[in-house]
């Protein structure tokens, strides 16, 4: 493996981090940076560096952040945003990873990039609706910015320092774990 595949690996496990807390963010991320030659896409995904999908990338992700300050709205998001990263995901690990076999490249999609993306979006989702049982969705415009904030942050690392986005992408899957794991000791402590 060369060190441009390893770099490529980084940023597409960053780039799906940071799907999971926006799908559009990324995906317009890596659109301007392909558009203006930052980075080069795999043959099959040099569409995403068009003026088109740069601007319907550019429309989606507005749509999407403004989304997420309507209340119910931002609730009915989450719940089709976990199948959503997923894919979304995946297709951003297929479109960076460079010089692997198909194989290769789409089992790491699908685990690292898919994988990745669901573990976020669901520990996202988890947090919008714990901020709206507890607080009736007054926190959940912050709530909001922070994602938002934490997927422009997690997308500018990936396109131009992947190995420093990934290691905030194993902080944060620690940091689920470590969550989850509290939270499944709390609810044994009560049954």
């Amino acid at each position: 493996m060369t060190t441009e595949t390893i770099i490529s690996i980084f940023l597409g496990i960053g780039l799906s981090a940071s799907v999971g807390f926006r799908v559009f963010v990324p995906l317009f991320a890596l659109s301007l940076a392909a558009y203006f030659n930052l980075w080069e896409l795999n043959d099959s995904w040099q569409w995403i560096g068009s003026l088109t999908a740069v601007v319907t990338l550019g429309v989606a992700t507005l749509v999407e952040i403004f989304g997420y300050y309507i209340p119910y709205i931002d609730n009915l998001l989450d719940t089709i945003a976990i199948p959503l990263a997923t894919i979304a995901g995946t297709a951003v690990m297929v479109s960076t990873i460079a010089d692997l076999g198909p194989v290769i490249t789409w089992a790491l999609a699908i685990i690292a990039g898919g994988g990745t993306a669901a573990a976020v979006a669901g520990s996202s989702g988890v947090t919008r609706l714990t901020s709206t049982a507890t607080t009736g969705g007054v926190a959940n415009p912050i709530v909001s910015t922070v994602e938002t904030g934490t997927s422009i942050v997690m997308s500018v690392l990936s396109l131009f320092i992947p190995v420093l986005a990934f290691i905030f992408v194993v902080a944060i899957l620690y940091l689920i774990f470590r969550v989850y794991k509290k939270i499944k000791r709390s609810k044994s402590k009560t049954t």
